[in-house]
C-alpha cells in the first residue's frame, strides 16, 4: 500500500483509475490539474505521511503534467513520477525522462500495465536507500558507524531516525547483523503499508475462528522474530489502538494473539525507524509518549545526504555499476562536472533520489561517462547562486515587503533558469506581474 497522488483532467479516466488504484488497497488523492496538484504537494506536512508516488497526465489546463513534473522538481520535490497520455509522442517520453519521470503510459492501457509500473516503481523506491551499503568516510558517517558498533552489541531498543530515502532499514540491518541475534531471523514491516484492521493480526497472530476469515491460526510477526530481531518501519504511522499493545510486549516481553486468552514469552530485539517527529506526535496525542520512552532507550539520528556531499562521488559510482548491470550498459564512470553538480543539489530525497537520477543518467548516457547533459534539467541547470538548500529562502524579521518580493521573484527565477511563465506559475501570479516587476526593479 502506498499513498499516491493521481492527477487527470479527464474525470472519467480519473475516476476509473482510481479504482484499479484502491482496489490494489492504495490510498489515493487526487487532482484534476498540474496547478491545484502542486498545491497538494506543498500543503502535504511534517506530520502526514508523504506520497511515494504521482501519476500525472500529461495534457492538462493551467499546468500540465511535464510543467508539473519540473515544478516538482524546482520546489524540491523528490516524489517518482509517472506520467500518462492519449498522445504517445517519443519527444514527450524523451523529455519527460529528462525532467525526471520515471515512467511513460500511453492511454489506454491495460490495468495490468498500470499496476506493474506502480509496483515496479514503489519496489525499486523502497529498496534502494539500502542497496548503496553504508558507504562513506565523511565525519557524520564515520560517526554513524561508530555507533552502530557500540550499539549494535547490546539487546535495548533502538529508534533510527532521518529523513525519507537516507537509509534507515539499511542502519537497522547493520544493528542485526553485528549483534549477537544475527543467525536469527531480522523481520522488517512497514507500518504505513498494512490499512489499521490488519497490522495488530501481522504483529500478534490470530486464533482459529477469532474473526470472519480466520479459518486457522497464525503465528505473529513478534513470535516468528523470537531470539530475533523486528524492524517496525514508519512507527509514526502505528494505529493508537496497536501502540498500547507493542508497549505492552516491549514491557513483559510477551504477545497474545487475537482470540487467545493465553500469552506466550517472545525474546525480540525491536529496532523502530521514522521520519516523524515523535516527540511532536506525542503533544498531539497522535503517539503514545509512554511507548516512545520505551523505543528512545537509543537514538541513532542518520544524517541526510546534502549534510555529507563528499560522500556522494562513492554512492553514486556504486549506483553506476548496479545501473550498469540493470541496464547491459558500459558507462564507465561520472566526469568532474557531473560530479560538482551532484554535490551541489539539495537531495531532498537523499540516497533514493540519487539512485534515480544514476539511473536515469546511465540510460541517457551518450558516451561512456556520465556528463552534464545526462542529468535531470532540475540538476544540470544549477549554478552556484541557485543551489539554495532546500528550495528555501530565508529573510530577517522586519525586510520591507517589497524587497521581500523581489527577492522571491529573483530566487524563483534563478531556479527556473530564468522560465518567467514558471516562475509566475509556481507564484501564484500573472506573468505580466513578473514582467512589470522586473522592469520595475
Amino acid at each position: 500500500m502506498a499513498k499516491i497522488l493521481l492527477v487527470d483532467d479527464d474525470l472519467q479516466a480519473l475516476e476509473s483509475t482510481k479504482k484499479i488504484l484502491e482496489y490494489s488497497e492504495h490510498e489515493v488523492v487526487v487532482a484534476t490539474d498540474g496547478q491545484s496538484a502542486l498545491q497538494i504537494v506543498r500543503s502535504t506536512n511534517a506530520g502526514t505521511q508523504p506520497f511515494e508516488l504521482v501519476i500525472t497526465d500529461v495534457r492538462m489546463p493551467r499546468l500540465g503534467g511535464l510543467e508539473f513534473l519540473k515544478a516538482l522538481g524546482v520546489c524540491g520535490q523528490s516524489i517518482p513520477v509517472i506520467l500518462m497520455t492519449a498522445y504517445g509522442r517519443v519527444e514527450d517520453a524523451v523529455w519527460a525522462m529528462k525532467l525526471g519521470a520515471v515512467d511513460f503510459l500511453t492511454k489506454p492501457f491495460k490495468r495490468q500495465t498500470l499496476v506493474s509500473a506502480i509496483d515496479s516503481v514503489l519496489k525499486r523506491s523502497r529498496s534502494v536507500a539500502g542497496s548503496s551499503s553504508l558507504l562513506g568516510t565523511s565525519d557524520k558517517m564515520i560517526q554513524l558507524k561508530a555507533l552502530i558498533e557500540q550499539v549494535a552489541p547490546t539487546s535495548a531498543t533502538v529508534l533510527v531516525m532521518g529523513e525519507s530515502g537516507t537509509g534507515k532499514e539499511l542502519v537497522a540491518r547493520c544493528i542485526y547483523e553485528k549483534s549477537n541475534r544475527s543467525k536469527n531471523s531480522f523481520i522488517a514491516l512497514n507500518c504505513a503499508a498494512l490499512p489499521e484492521q490488519l497490522i495488530e493480526s501481522e504483529l500478534f497472530g490470530y486464533e482459529k475462528g477469532a474473526f470472519t476469515g480466520a479459518v486457522g491460526a497464525k503465528q505473529g510477526l513478534f513470535a516468528a522474530a523470537d531470539r530475533g530481531t523486528l524492524l517496525l518501519d514508519e512507527i509514526g504511522d502505528l494505529p493508537l489502538s496497536v501502540q498500547s499493545k507493542l508497549l505492552r510486549v516491549l514491557q513483559e516481553g510477551e504477545v497474545r494473539r487475537i482470540g487467545s486468552t493465553k500469552s506466550e514469552k517472545v525474546d525480540v530485539r525491536v529496532i523502530a525507524a521514522t521520519n516523524r517527529n515523535l516527540s511532536e506526535a506525542a503533544k498531539q496525542g497522535r503517539f503514545r509518549e509512554d511507548l516512545l520512552f520505551r523505543l528512545e532507550v537509543i537514538i541513532i539520528q542518520v544524517p541526510p545526504l546534502r549534510e555529507r556531499a563528499e560522500d556522494i562521488a562513492e554512492i553514486a559510482n556504486h549506483f553506476l555499476v548496479l545501473a550498469n548491470k540493470r541496464h547491459s550498459k558500459n558507462v564507465s564512470g561520472i566526469d568532474e562536472e557531473a560530479l560538482s553538480l551532484l554535490r551541489r543539489h539539495n537531495w531532498p530525497g537523499n540516497v533514493r533520489e540519487l539512485s534515480n537520477v544514476i539511473e536515469r543518467a546511465v540510460v541517457f548516457a551518450s558516451s561512456e561517462v556520465i556528463t552534464k547533459n545526462s542529468l535531470p534539467l532540475h540538476i544540470s541547470n544549477l549554478t552556484d547562486s541557485t543551489s539554495v538548500r532546500h528550495g528555501t529562502v530565508s529573510v530577517t524579521i522586519g525586510t520591507p515587503l517589497d524587497e521581500i518580493e523581489e527577492l522571491l521573484i529573483r530566487k524563483t527565477l534563478e531556479a527556473t533558469s530564468g522560465d518567467k511563465n514558471m516562475t509566475a506559475k509556481l507564484l501564484g501570479v500573472n506573468p505580466r506581474t513578473i514582467y512589470r516587476k522586473l522592469e520595475k526593479n
